[in-house]
């Protein structure tokens, strides 16, 4: 794991507003506590070591049979799994994009090419290829037509293809579906990002049963604690009072990019998702995100650590309009101090 990767409020007191994780914050979760009170003393016995009734819910509220679904501790546990279950494989991961891919395979001994450019793809049989679709920290989205075509027609390489941001755009993702009738296509997935709940550890990967068998005799016995297995179940059950406004988010997002070109300091990276991928033209990352947390309470996501990503690159998920002001005017304030 990558220092400073991800969300990192817990050493920042006082913070706010925070754009520094990819998902829609502040959030009513307040039936969830109450559920999860209600449901306290099942800490008491050990869980469902496959969480297997949490895998029946999700499984049907996607559509697919439970044999298609593993739920993992997170995505991120996901990923490590994969990476073990295919040690010592060739693995493509077009950069920049979340860095637990790469650090999972080297754990797991992988060769790892990392790619500048989709031209650098080149699928082989026994391969292993990693896209976010999303992309973190892009927001882009993989062309669709293009991406089911080197699936079909690559059925020896395997496709992990992270899904978690899929909820946060309004263009066509892979349908998981036809991602659990493919024999080299494993979708990863995530309620952590769907519903707002990081803390809780929620992810689960799907495809065929083949595939997710394998997956599963590698898997570590009650890796998804108890109440995380029954919060997940209630999200779902509830899920209709969780939704959010995505194509308001994108219009946010457009508006806020925006405002940051006006600057004529900051570059934008094109995005079709909650997240906007901005560069500094003068100052690095690291102190503007240092200005916005100790004298605004306000947390953005350096993002200077991704490969392909210099010092002067940072990353935000918009909020609300009221918090998204708020932060530029103290990207404008930071600015003006430091170059008027």
């Amino acid at each position: 794991m990558i220092k400073g990767h991800g969300d990192d409020i817990f050493t920042y007191p006082g913070i706010r507003h925070n754009f520094s994780s990819n998902i829609v914050c502040r959030r009513d979760l307040d039936a969830l506590y109450e559920h999860l009170n209600s449901c306290l003393h099942r800490i008491s016995s050990y869980p469902e070591p496959d969480a297997s009734s949490l895998a029946v819910a999700w499984a049907a509220s996607m559509g697919i049979s439970a044999d298609n679904l593993c739920v993992t501790n997170g995505a991120t546990e996901a990923i490590y799994l994969i990476a073990q279950v295919y040690r010592e494989s060739n693995s493509q991961i077009p950069v920049p994009t979340f860095s637990e891919y790469a650090d999972a395979c080297r754990l797991n001994r992988h060769k790892i090419t990392e790619i500048y450019s989709v031209s650098g793809l080149k699928p082989t049989p026994g391969g292993l290829i990693w896209l976010c679709n999303p992309n973190n920290p892009t927001g882009k989205v993989w062309d669709h037509a293009w991406l089911t075509e080197m699936i079909e027609a690559n059925p020896a390489c395997i496709f992990i293809i992270d899904q978690s941001y899929a909820p946060y755009t309004l263009e066509k993702v892979i349908d998981v579906k036809w991602a659990v009738e493919m024999p080299n296509v494993l979708l990863l997935h995530s309620m952590t990002k769907q519903f707002g709940v990081p803390g809780l550890r929620i992810g689960g990967v799907s495809g065929n049963p083949r595939l997710i068998k394998q997956l599963g005799l590698f898997r570590m016995p009650w890796s998804v604690n108890a109440l995380a297995i029954v919060a997940g179940k209630f999200l779902l059950a509830k899920r209709n009072l969780y939704r959010f406004d995505a194509a308001g988010l994108i219009a946010e997002r457009e508006r806020v990019a925006a405002e940051f070109a006006r600057t004529g300091l900051i570059e934008v990276w094109p995005s079709d998702s909650n997240m906007l991928l901005s560069r500094l033209r003068m100052g690095k990352a690291s102190a503007l995100k240092d200005f916005l947390a100790v004298e605004k309470g306000i947390l953005i996501r350096d993002a200077s650590n991704f490969t392909g990503l210099d010092e002067g690159c940072f990353r935000i998920a918009v909020q609300s309009q009221e918090a998204d002001n708020l932060l530029i005017e103290g990207i404008r304030e930071w600015m003006f101090s430091n170059w008027s």
